[in-house]
C-alpha cells in the first residue's frame, strides 16, 4: 500500500556529500525494516545499510563511519546523509522497507555520480 520513491542523487565530486531520501507516501511508523541498497556499473546489488524499528543499525563495512541512515518521522522518509564519497561508489541507490504487509516493491533508485 505504502510506496516509496528515492529522491536526492545527482553530481558529487570525489570526498564530497550527498544525502538521499526515499519519500513514503504514508507514515513509515510501520516499518520495522528499512534499508539503502545500492549497486555500481559491473556489480552486484549490495546492502549499504539498515535501520530497524528500535534505532539500532547496521553498516557494510566499506560505508561504515561515512554514511548515516536515518528515520525522518516527520517528513515520512528514510535518508541516507553520504560523506566523504568515493569514486566507486556511483550508480544507483534504492530504499527498501518492509511492514507487516511485506516489503515494498523496488522503484526507480536515485542515480549518484561521483566525478572531479
Amino acid at each position: 500500500q505504502v510506496q516509496l520513491v528515492e529522491s536526492g542523487g545527482g553530481l558529487v565530486q570525489p570526498g564530497g556529500s550527498l544525502r538521499l531520501s526515499c519519500a513514503a507516501s504514508g507514515n513509515i511508523f510501520g516499518f520495522y525494516d528499512m534499508r539503502w541498497y545500492r549497486q555500481a556499473p559491473g556489480k552486484e546489488r549490495e546492502l549499504v545499510a539498515t535501520i530497524a524499528v528500535g534505532g539500532s543499525t547496521y553498516y557494510a563495512d566499506a560505508v561504515k563511519g561515512r554514511f548515516t541512515i536515518s528515520r525522518e518521522n516527520a517528513k515520512n522518509t528514510i535518508d541516507l546523509q553520504m560523506s566523504r564519497v568515493k569514486p566507486e561508489e556511483a550508480g544507483v541507490n534504492w530504499c527498501k522497507a518492509a511492514n507487516q504487509a511485506g516489503w515494498r516493491d523496488w522503484g526507480q533508485g536515485t542515480q549518484v555520480t561521483v566525478s572531479s
